[in-house]
Formats: C-alpha cells, structure tokens, sequence
C-alpha cells in the first residue's frame, strides 16, 4: 500500500483530513543535523509517557491491548517531529501544556496524577471544544492541539502491530480477492496490509 492509499483510510477512519498530510505525501524529512525540530520538539521520555496515557484515554486497553502497548506516544513524537510543518509542531507542543493546565483547573491535579475517569471527562470535553473550535475556524488558524492528538493516536494505533492484529481482523494471506463481504455489525473491521 502506498502513503496515499493510507492517508485516505485513515482519514476515513477519522472522518476528515489529517493535520499536515500535504506533507505526508510528499514524504517525511529529518529535523536539519540538530536533534531539535524547529520548534523545540526534543521529546524526552516523560513527553512520550505523558502522550502514552492520552492514548491510552483516547483508546485504553479491552479485549485488545490499548494505544500505550502500541508504543503511540513514541508514534505521535516522530510524526510531529519529522512531518509536522514547525506551526504544527509549535501547536501540538505548547497543546501538551494546555492539556496540563487545563487538567490543574479541573481536577486541582496533573494529567498523570487523574484517575482515569477524570482523565475521560476532561478528553470528552477537550474533543467538544476541538470540534467547536475546528468548524468555527478559518483556513490560516491553526489546528486545534487535542484534535492533533486524537488523530495521531487513532493512526498510530491502527497502523500498529498490536492495533491492526488484535483490534482488527487480520490475514496476512488472504488469499484470493472478494470484492463484496458481507458485514455483520459488531464485528471487528478488516486490517489493510
């Protein structure tokens, strides 16, 4: 499958387009010979296990492991890191610290140190105030943060080992090819190989 083909599924998946695949299709460059993205996105190990638990919020482990076993946090740096634009970068970093603080107002406490409902309501609201935000937004405002992060966990997840084998029905071998499968709802969606 080429970085098209996946672009458009999982924009279908998420229902609208993702936040910087221009640049996705065109292909993803290292940060220039400095470790630091432009807008000082050197991610250390507490960034990436703070945006495992949103993850891990967003899609948290049932009959099928959850977004942290996917390593989605160490997924969202890299995307951000080497294919975000540096206004999305700065977006999605100053958006970790927003989450933050708004979880300070809310529960008088960190994200990290929520119980997972609290961490839930505060998700469930901050994705109310991503999709007012983005259908009130005009075409130079940036992307809302949360909104980038749900999407990169959704992508993540299901591109990953653990998502597309245990969350999805998977065949590495399918075999021949059935244009039309019947759909029985409340089964599990076929993974793309």
């Amino acid at each position: 499958m080429n970085r098209r083909d996946a672009l458009t599924r999982v924009g279908l998946i998420l229902g609208g387009t993702v936040v910087g695949a221009e640049l996705f299709l065109s292909g993803c460059t290292n940060a220039p010979d400095k470790s630091i993205g432009a807008a000082g996105t050197n991610f250390s190990a507490d960034d990436i296990a703070f945006l495992d638990e949103v993850a891990e919020t967003i899609l948290p482990a049932t009959d099928s492991p959850g977004a942290k076993e996917a390593k989605v946090g160490t997924f969202m740096t890299v995307i951000v890191r080497d294919c975000y634009p540096e206004a999305d970068q700065k977006t999605f970093v100053a958006g970790m610290q927003k989450l933050n603080d708004v979880c300070k107002q809310k529960n008088g406490k960190v994200f990290l140190d929520c119980t997972p409902e609290q961490r839930h309501d505060l998700l469930v609201a901050l994705d109310k105030e991503q999709k007012d935000y983005m259908t009130a937004k005009k075409k130079d405002d940036p992307s809302h943060y949360f909104r980038m992060m749900k999407e990169l966990t959704l992508w993540g997840y299901f591109t990953s080992e653990p998502g597309a084998t245990k969350a999805l029905r998977y065949v590495a071998v399918p075999g021949k090819y059935q244009g039309c499968i019947d759909y029985k709802k409340g089964e599990k969606a076929w993974a793309t190989s």
